[in-house]
């Protein structure tokens, strides 16, 4: 597949349905070794995120994607960052 395939498909998240931003607006993360993408970076969406400032950008690992439809992308964010990085584990207090 190529990349030009996903122009115009909208990114979903799998566990809360929440319309992520499309294709043709986000910027690709790859490694420079291999080639390989390793996620997606979708502008965030809504006036108050643009009012805000600071970090305007959703990452989507790769491999989160679960489904790539004629329309959409499907994802499944939920617990991806536990997947990436396990040592912060569910977030359990530490004592600290």
């Amino acid at each position: 597949m190529r990349l030009s395939d996903f122009t115009g498909k909208e990114v979903i998240n799998l566990g809360d349905g929440a319309r992520l931003g499309y294709i043709e607006d986000c910027d690709l993360l790859f490694d420079a070794r291999s080639g390989r993408i390793n996620a997606l970076l979708l502008p965030k969406r809504g006036v108050l995120t643009a009012l805000m400032g600071g970090d305007r950008t959703q990452t989507v690992p790769w491999q989160t994607i679960r489904r790539i439809g004629d329309e959409v992308v499907i994802v499944d964010l939920n617990n991806a960052y536990e997947r990436m990085y396990p040592v912060f584990g569910r977030g359990e207090d530490d004592g600290n």
